[in-house]
């Protein structure tokens, strides 16, 4: 039977050959690329206003907001129809009459952009309960204790096989429930968080009081988003931002105009705004009357209100992997743990140079710390990169989608795999590859994405041990991985050729078969060349086959 260990970044590992199986073959490994640049920025500032004003904005949320859901409700009634049958005109009519023609612009927009995503969510669903539903079934069909001849094991006791098929009836039930949702074409959408809803039942658990539980519930459910418009002044008219002054304006709904401190229906805030992240960027568009995005926000937790600026970017041409190999620059691999980072440079031949590089993470805290504590440790690759004279920074193509919703019919079983699932469901998959695009881009770095089969497996054996002994420090098997990774995003093959850093000088003095780069030989005690004309020594009859 073939026997195989799992990667720790989700892969198979090297295949063993048993006594009666044959070696299984090594699948296709996937061709490096570019990650594309963000199709957009989103910046943040405070808005430190007085007590009078904040409630004009809860007023005015709470008033849009309830509109805006019942719209929302509308759309989700009409199901999955053609665009022009979705009746966005007439409901957008209905909502300007009790706000203005662009307010409402922004509710229709906001609602068919909710629905569309929570379509795409049951398809997903869908999917993953699909693949989970047919590894159960699978094993089910395979005797307790034994092995089909696809390969498939069954389950190791009856008291687990029965828990498994109550287990297959629950998977189908839901499976059942998504399939009728995508036929009747109405998610089930909640504003304001699922999550959020289920803690009103559990507020010890959720460390909630009623009052707090209100108050973030309220504060979710506010709606103050208003679409750019290009032409119009400063790029929104409806939230409108000075570009000198940051002075802060909207406009208020029909029945709050009587709230109003300034021409035209408008509401000034006595707080000014000055974004400090890609400012430069905002000040452009802005002063071209170019659109931006805005979107008032409420923190109940900490009782201060935000500004979000938003717009789209022009699309960017980045080089490929095969230009920036082309160009002899160097590389920055990286391999994502679910504590730390594993790096190392790599020169233009994939040659590693200096010493490993490892930067914590601490995935543990609330939301925002776990999130500042990714993006110090991103900002800290893009450091060492930038100082080394890196084109780019090199990252495994991660996805544990599948690998979660298939979970332990896929991913082992007993302590083992459950650690290993658990070390899996920590890594930062998604926030590490988004916040990496996003930051290297703005840094002026590439980031390419490679396939992530068999790097742990293979960067421990043929990279690990060989560092350790020339670096004279501890190298782990992450290290290597991350080595493993940069040599696939320059185009050369993982495996360590004879005589790459070697510490034997008699092995430094032969050039390796394949290098890729010429090593030139030892001086000092290493033998001169020979040729055909040099006497041999000893009791040679014929020169050897090196010579």
């Amino acid at each position: 039977m073939v026997a195989a260990e799992f990667d720790a970044t989700g892969g198979r590992g090297w295949p063993v050959a048993g006594k009666r199986g044959k070696k299984r073959e090594l699948r296709t490994i996937a061709a490096p690329f570019t990650v594309a640049a963000p199709a957009g920025a989103r910046i943040r500032d405070r808005l430190r206003i007085t007590p009078g004003e904040a409630e004009v904005l809860r007023l005015t949320g709470e008033h849009l907001g309830r509109h805006q859901r019942a719209d929302l409700a509308a759309r989700v009634r009409t199901g999955r129809v053609r665009k022009k049958d979705t009746r966005r005109a007439e409901r957008k009519k209905t909502l300007t009459a009790v706000s203005s023609s662009r307010w409402a612009g922004a509710m229709t927009r906001a609602g068919e952009d909710q629905y569309q995503l929570s379509v795409r969510c049951l398809y997903d669903e869908r999917a993953s309960l699909s693949r989970a539903v047919r590894a159960i079934e699978k094993r089910l069909a395979t005797p307790c204790g034994k092995r089909s001849k696809g390969g498939v094991r069954g389950y190791p006791t009856q008291a687990e096989r029965f828990q498994k098929q109550r287990r297959l009836q629950v998977l189908k039930a839901r499976l059942t429930a998504v399939e009728a949702r995508i036929a009747s074409g109405r998610p089930a959408i909640v504003v304001g968080g699922r999550r959020l809803l289920k803690a009103r039942h559990n507020l010890a658990e959720a460390q909630l009081t009623e009052q707090e539980w209100r108050q973030r519930w309220e504060a979710g459910r506010l709606f103050l988003t208003a679409d750019g418009e290009s032409g119009a002044p400063h790029g929104n008219y409806t939230i409108t931002i000075d570009a000198e002054t940051g002075e802060v304006s909207l406009v208020l709904p029909e029945p709050l105009r009587h709230l109003a401190n300034a021409p035209r229906g408008r509401y000034t805030l006595s707080c000014a705004v000055t974004f400090h992240h890609l400012r430069e960027e905002w000040l452009d568009r802005v002063i071209a009357h170019r659109a931006v995005r805005y979107d008032i926000v409420h923190d109940p937790a900490r009782d201060r209100w935000y500004l979000d600026a938003s717009w789209s970017a022009d699309k960017a041409t980045l080089p490929t992997p095969q230009e920036i190999q082309a160009f002899g620059e160097k590389l920055l691999g990286v391999d994502l743990n679910a504590d730390h980072l594993a790096a190392y440079i790599l020169d233009p031949h994939g040659n590693p140079v200096g010493e490993p590089i490892t930067v914590p993470i601490a995935v543990t805290g609330p939301t925002s710390t776990r999130d500042g504590r990714l993006r110090a440790a991103i900002t800290e690759l893009i450091r060492l990169a930038k100082e080394h004279h890196c084109a780019g920074i090199a990252v495994e193509n991660l996805g544990f989608d599948e690998a979660r919703q298939a979970g332990r019919e896929t991913m082992g079983r007993g302590g083992r795999g459950k650690r290993f699932r658990r070390t899996v469901a920590g890594i930062p998959t998604a926030k590490f590859r988004e916040r990496l695009r996003g930051m290297a881009f703005h840094a002026g770095l590439v980031v390419i994405a490679v396939d992530p089969a068999y790097t742990s497996i293979w960067g421990e054996r043929y990279w690990k041990n060989p560092l350790q002994r020339q670096t004279q420090t501890t190298v782990t098997r992450h290290h290597g991985a991350s080595v493993a990774i940069g040599r696939r995003a320059l185009g050369h093959r993982i495996r360590r050729r004879p005589g790459v850093t070697a510490h034997d000088q008699r092995i430094v003095a032969r050039r390796a078969t394949g290098q890729t780069v010429f090593i030139p030989r030892a001086r000092g005690t290493a033998s001169p060349p020979r040729t055909a004309s040099t006497p041999n020594g000893g009791g040679k009859t014929r020169p050897r086959q090196g010579d």
